[in-house]
């Protein structure tokens, strides 16, 4: 009886392993027809639409050839006109021409002849050399730094003080020329690239511990007018700020460079800045909508303080850092230093404009070599950075300050 089970299980196995053969045969038949068929199909929709194209391109073949026969038409007529005109008119032309190039009768661009006459106030090359005397002010004398400025930078780092190495001065060889006409003069360092509400604090901080009460004269930019007008801080006694080339309506050339790394590269760029200790609060500010718009209106100037400022002008040659940023500004605003145009540099009582000096010459970060070989050719030295503080120093001191 167990036999016959086994026997008849094995049957059953067998029946159902035959019968998934043919199951998969079936399959495997229904899917090759259905591959042909869509294969046949495939190929009848690319005949078609081949046929179609053709179809297309000889049409257009067709309308190209007639457009190019007129066009061939319509260019003869015109060469012909053309050749009529030349034949009738060609030797006034001509005539006219050479009057043009021999009787040459410049005239100058009114913008650039409104801006050198009636705007700029251009004060030439008044400070190339030193003066025999300068008058000494009666107040110490501030000097704080610009934007990415510093008060002493070592490039070597020399904790221990072995090397004893000399540092960079942002102020190069104007404090000491200052000192020696009996200037009290105190610089103070602000963080390079705070912003100015960052660096107006620390301004403050500064002036009350070196000058330690006493009446001060400022020689600075905006954190010193933000100090004056906002911070009014109680330990220091304000007389003048004298600016020089300070965006006091902002930068073209800052608004340009917003511009270029659009809104959303900007965090990215300041992460990569503050991850190499820079503080990024100015950039922004330096922009002429936050300086008008916002800045302006809300830093009322002191009436207790008197007010003076600065501005230059810069020819760029080939080779100057200048070059890009001077043709960007241009544009906008008009003549400028390489960063700050004559319009922004206007506040208080306007002292003129210094005529082709850049924006490091103001700080006496002149290269001497370009000048060196410029003077072999020739070339006039006009401007003298040292001459320059020891004018506002004298100014200041004729002014009773």
């Amino acid at each position: 009886m167990a036999a016959q089970n086994s026997a008849g299980i094995q049957t059953l196995l067998d029946a159902e392993r035959e019968a998934q053969k043919i199951v998969q045969r079936d399959r495997t038949k229904k899917v090759k027809d259905a591959k042909a068929e869509a294969q046949k199909e495939i190929e009848e929709y690319r005949q078609q639409k081949q046929e179609e194209f053709e179809k297309f391109e000889k049409q257009q073949n067709g309308g190209n050839k007639k457009a190019e026969e007129d066009a061939d038409k319509e260019t003869e007529k015109k060469l012909a006109e053309i050749k009529q005109i030349g034949e009738k008119t060609g030797p006034k032309v001509v005539q006219d021409l050479l009057k043009a190039v021999v009787d040459v009768k410049p005239v100058a661009p009114e913008r650039i002849t409104s801006e050198s006459a009636a705007y700029l106030d251009l004060v030439g090359n008044a400070f190339a050399t030193l003066r025999e005397s300068y008058a000494t002010p009666k107040h110490p004398i501030i000097l704080a730094h610009g934007l990415l400025g510093f008060e002493e930078l070592h490039l070597v780092p020399d904790p221990l003080q072995v090397l004893n190495l000399p540092g960079l001065k942002y102020w190069r060889g104007i404090t000491d020329a200052l000192a020696a006409k009996n200037v009290e003069v105190i610089t103070a360092s602000v963080p390079a690239s705070g912003s100015i509400e960052q660096r107006a604090d620390a301004l403050a901080g500064r002036i009350e511990e070196k000058a330690k009460g006493k009446a001060v004269n400022i020689i600075a930019g905006l954190d010193s007018r933000y100090m004056i007008s906002r911070l009014k801080p109680s330990g220091v006694k304000v007389l003048s700020l004298t600016t020089i080339a300070t965006p006091h309506r902002g930068s073209a050339f800052a608004d340009h460079v917003f511009r270029r790394l659009k809104p959303f590269n900007v965090p990215k760029l300041y992460k990569a800045l503050e991850a190499f200790g820079f503080e990024t609060g100015a950039f922004e500010q330096l922009t002429q909508r936050y300086m008008i718009d916002t800045f302006n209106p809300a830093t009322p100037d002191d009436p207790d303080v008197r007010y003076f400022s600065y501005g230059a002008t810069l020819s760029p040659h080939f080779t100057s850092v200048f070059r890009s940023s001077h043709r960007v500004i241009d544009r906008v605003e008009g003549a400028n230093d390489g960063l700050v145009s004559v319009e922004s540099s206007r506040w208080g009582k306007y002292q003129g404009t210094l005529d082709d000096v850049s924006h490091l010459d103001l700080i006496n970060w002149t290269n001497r070599w370009r000048w060196y070989l410029w003077g072999l050719t020739g070339y006039e030295r006009n401007f003298n950075a040292i001459a320059f503080y020891l004018h506002i120093t004298d100014m200041l001191a004729k002014e009773g300050l």
